[in-house]
């Protein structure tokens, strides 16, 4: 069988990419999701989607708890002058 390539490509220098959960993301992050998560989510855009609207609900909450804190605050002051 004879060789077609080129004598300047060094085959000795090229790494072998590993699969699995040890590969290189090559600047992605990667998570890997429990087996009963996973079955929920079709792919990646639905995790983020859902993950976007998680971070929604806590942000609205916590503004809401500050705004009713600071209410009682003010209406404790209220009170006492």
């Amino acid at each position: 069988m004879e060789d077609d390539l080129r004598s300047e490509y060094d085959l000795k220098s090229l790494r072998v990419r590993k699969l699995g959960p040890e590969r290189k993301s090559f600047g992605k992050t990667t998570i890997r999701l429990e087996p009963d998560v996973a079955e929920v989510f079709p792919n990646a855009d639905a995790v983020n989607e859902a993950l976007r609207f998680l971070i929604r609900v806590v942000q609205d909450n916590q503004i809401s708890a500050l705004t009713k804190q600071s209410q009682n605050s003010s209406d404790g002051a209220d009170k006492t002058s």
